[in-house]
C-alpha cells in the first residue's frame, strides 16, 4: 500500500517531515517555492517596467505595488462599477465606462460630479451608456493625460 511505503499515518500530512517522508516531498516543494519566488521577486519588477512603458500598468512608487491597470484601479476611488455583483473601482469617470465594456458586461456605474458634489448614477448596457445631457470634461487633453496620470 502507499501509505505504507511512504511510512504515513492517517492523521499525518503528506508533506509534513514528521510523517517519515522517505521521498522528500517537502524538500522538493520548498526548493520549487523558493525558486519560483525568486523568479517572481527578479522578474515582475522588469515585467511591470516593461508594461509601464507600453501604459498598461501605473505602479505605485514602491515599483511592485499596481496602482492602475486601465480602466481598473488598484486603489478606492469615488468611481464605484458594479458588474454581476461585483465591486471595481475605476481610476477617473472615463474609465467607469471601461470597466463593463472589459468585461463584457452590462454595470453600473456610481460617482460624483467634482464641480457640484452631486451624486451620479449611470447604467452602462453592453452597447455602452444611454443618451443623456452629462458632459465629461477633462483640465488636461488627453494627448497630456500619461503625463502625469494619477493626477489625471
Amino acid at each position: 500500500m502507499l501509505d505504507q511505503r511512504l511510512n504515513i499515518g492517517r492523521d499525518q500530512d503528506v508533506g509534513s517531515p514528521k510523517a517519515g517522508n522517505s521521498i522528500g516531498l517537502t524538500d522538493h516543494r520548498d526548493s520549487f517555492l523558493s525558486a519560483l519566488t525568486v523568479a517572481i521577486t527578479d522578474y515582475a519588477p522588469r515585467t511591470y517596467v516593461r508594461l509601464r512603458a507600453q501604459r498598461v500598468l501605473v505602479l505605485e512608487p514602491d515599483r511592485v505595488s499596481i496602482r492602475m491597470a486601465p480602466p481598473f484601479s488598484g486603489v478606492p476611488t469615488q468611481h464605484v462599477v458594479i458588474v454581476d455583483e461585483t465591486k471595481y473601482f475605476a481610476n477617473c469617470a472615463w474609465d467607469s465606462f471601461g470597466i463593463p465594456a472589459a468585461l463584457h458586461r452590462p454595470g453600473r456605474v456610481h460617482s460624483r460630479c467634482e464641480q457640484s458634489g452631486e451624486p451620479l448614477n449611470l447604467e452602462i448596457g453592453l452597447q455602452g451608456p444611454p443618451p443623456c445631457s452629462w458632459l465629461f470634461h477633462c483640465l488636461v487633453p488627453a494627448a497630456k493625460w500619461w503625463d502625469a496620470i494619477v493626477f489625471t
